[in-house]
């Protein structure tokens, strides 16, 4: 039988963006993790072995690193938040078309980023407007 909406995906590549957004997803879980583990420590160690406050400039260097990472992980959260909208539109049967047009999104595009909200004509409108 043929399918009756052209726009929308079949099952298998519905699967394969699936699978491709659930890696990304756990791939992120990890980094947040690993940054956690990373920066959870390192107010600790603002003493040495001896007792003895760090130099202001190494505590300084310690809060910019703590900072960066914690910028890091705030990206990686919104990138998570993303994902998980994709993830829903595969279930409600609205992936892959665009959230403001209802125009489908390359598959090439989607591709290369999975959780794209926009078809290429509509994001370079958003990027013109700014």
């Amino acid at each position: 039988m043929p399918n009756k909406n052209p726009d929308k995906m079949d099952s298998k590549k519905l699967e394969f963006f699936k699978e491709l957004l659930l890696k990304l997803k756990n791939d992120i879980l990890r980094n947040i993790d690993t940054m956690n583990k990373e920066t959870g420590g390192q107010m600790a160690d603002s003493k040495d072995v001896s007792g003895h406050v760090m130099h202001m400039a190494d505590v300084a260097t310690d809060m910019y690193d703590r900072e960066f990472a914690l910028g890091l992980a705030s990206n990686e959260r919104e990138l998570l938040q993303k994902i998980e909208a994709a993830l829903k539109r595969i279930e409600n049967g609205t992936y892959g078309l665009c959230l403001s047009t209802g125009k489908p999104i390359s598959q090439a595009r989607l591709k290369a980023i999975p959780y794209v909200e926009y078809c290429m004509e509509y994001q370079e409108k958003l990027e013109q407007d700014k």
